[in-house]
């Protein structure tokens, strides 16, 4: 992505007045519901001694841990670094944008949903999509840092409920 493209995509949002609140309210609102809905999920399963809440809870757990390994080891600068372009979601942090973490935990956690309920995995897909474009329109985010995090997600995902 150069400076040229991210300004082309985000300039229709830019533009519209209520646009840089209405993408940010989006990201917001995403990440805290997939942040609710997770551990309500997880108590709901261990309310009920239900025999997947292990998997619910360590696959997801791990999994974020070693992308935050990834992300630190890579240390890739974020699109308002290396572009010098002026982000629609404001962030003071440097580096660390590749694999995107925010989209790798909604997806795993959409993983998650696929596990315990296909029709939620499905919601959540959307959620993850939506929030995926968000973070790279919002300019945080490049397009690959927020692929790198679905797709590992998946392959987490994958790996931990289905595979082992």
């Amino acid at each position: 992505m150069t400076r040229e493209q991210y300004e082309r995509w985000s300039a229709p949002i830019a533009r519209h007045p209520r646009g840089p609140a209405a993408l940010k309210w989006i990201n917001t609102l995403l990440t805290r519901l997939c942040y609710v809905c997770y551990p309500l999920a997880l108590a709901v399963l261990a309310i009920n001694r239900d025999g997947r809440f292990w998997r619910t809870l360590l696959v997801p757990g791990i999994s974020f841990v070693l992308v935050t390994f990834l992300r630190k080891g890579v240390n890739r600068p974020r699109p308002y670094e290396a572009l010098d372009i002026h982000p629609i979601i404001h962030k003071d942090t440097k580096g660390n944008s590749f694999p995107s973490r925010h989209v790798f935990s909604v997806f795993v956690i959409d993983m998650a949903f696929w596990y315990l309920c296909p029709p939620l995995g499905g919601v959540f897909l959307v959620m993850g999509v939506i929030l995926a474009a968000t973070r790279v329109l919002g300019g945080v985010h490049y397009p690959s840092d927020v692929l790198a995090g679905a797709l590992l997600a998946a392959a987490a995902g994958a790996l931990g409920f289905w595979v082992i």
